[in-house]
């Protein structure tokens, strides 16, 4: 069984924020899984079903982004889970709109909902699916900029990376997280062919 977490903020002032990313790949999972995320359960939403053949938690914690390791940490516990079995998904202002990441470890780099996961587990083991959110411009406050709402351009390409997310998720679960690193770990946008 697998953890799958996107990170995000509760509330509709935030849902179609760059930050909520992670909370958008994890609908667009749930969606081709017909998966309901409804559930209230360990601090986040959940819900639970099969994905690529794999049995699979899909989980969008409520505790706001800088506590979301809180909920993680207490989702791997009721499901007697390790960081072997946690991808977490979440937005990544270092990549440019569009690219993906994927890696099975790492530093959290600035992203503090990244940095309470890894507190809180108590360690840098754990998959993860960065979504590229970027700007192409200098921004002078960049928490500003990814809790201010996607204009329609943005929302598109969103849309599209948020679709190769859940492809490489689905690649991650029937192949290994290292056939999807050498499948989507490349340097295009959501509209060139993978």
């Amino acid at each position: 069984m697998r953890l799958i977490v996107g990170l995000g903020n509760p509330g509709p002032e935030y849902q179609w924020t760059p930050h909520n990313l992670g909370f958008l790949a994890v609908d667009e999972i749930a969606n081709r899984a017909n998966i309901r995320v409804e559930r209230p359960e360990g601090k986040a939403l959940v819900g639970k079903g099969k994905v690529a053949g794999e049995e699979v938690i899909l989980a969008k914690p409520l505790t706001y982004m800088n506590l979301s390791g809180v909920s993680v940490r207490d989702l791997l516990e009721r499901y007697e889970l390790g960081p072997e079995d946690l991808l977490v998904m979440f937005d990544e202002r270092d990549l440019p709109w569009g690219m993906i990441r994927i890696g099975e470890r790492g530093s959290p780099g600035t992203h503090n909902g990244a940095k309470s996961v890894t507190s809180a587990v108590g360690t840098q083991e754990f998959a993860r699916l960065r979504l590229g959110c970027g700007p192409d411009h200098p921004v002078g406050d960049l928490a500003d900029y990814v809790l201010r709402p996607m204009k329609k351009a943005t929302l598109e390409v969103a849309a599209k990376m948020v679709g190769v997310a859940g492809d490489a998720v689905e690649v991650i679960l029937r192949d290994g997280i290292a056939a999807a690193m050498n499948k989507f770990n490349r340097r295009v946008s959501p509209a060139e062919p993978q």
